[in-house]
């Protein structure tokens, strides 16, 4: 049932959407565990963090999100390393992934850099930016 809905939703919509994930059930063992988690103010001064390390990037070119970047900003502020590269273009030959799917896979890795704190795109910003683009490899 779920393939024939997913198979109603054509690739071009699909490749507008940044993040595909599944959210599976959760078990009544995770719901009632009383372990601490990460508490909202501390999520929210990441999440201002990384928005404040994407408008410094971004204002020379009149922007102040990675959802906003094009090709030209894409190739200045998205650079990979050698493996990096290598995953990618794995990926992208693999599953068949298209130049929109490609380019919202490195502004997501961007983001996830960002929320991290650091300045380089690191294979593992990479992979879970792939992650997200689950639909990719489902319809691929």
């Amino acid at each position: 049932m779920l393939q024939r809905y997913r198979s109603r939703l054509s690739g071009p919509l699909l490749d507008r959407i940044d993040l595909h994930i599944e959210v599976p059930r959760v078990p009544h063992k995770d719901l009632t565990d009383q372990s601490p988690a990460e508490d909202s103010a501390t999520i929210r001064s990441r999440v201002n963090q990384a928005r404040k390390i994407q408008r410094d990037r971004l204002t020379p070119f009149g922007l102040h999100a990675n959802s906003q970047m094009q090709t030209r900003h894409i190739r200045r502020c998205c650079k990979l390393d050698e493996k990096g590269d290598q995953l990618l273009e794995q990926v992208t030959d693999k599953l068949g992934l298209s130049a929109r799917s490609f380019t919202r896979i490195l502004k997501l890795a961007r983001t996830i850099a960002d929320l991290a704190g650091v300045e380089q795109i690191e294979t593992l910003h990479l992979a879970e930016a792939i992650q997200y683009r689950g639909v990719d490899r489902k319809l691929g």
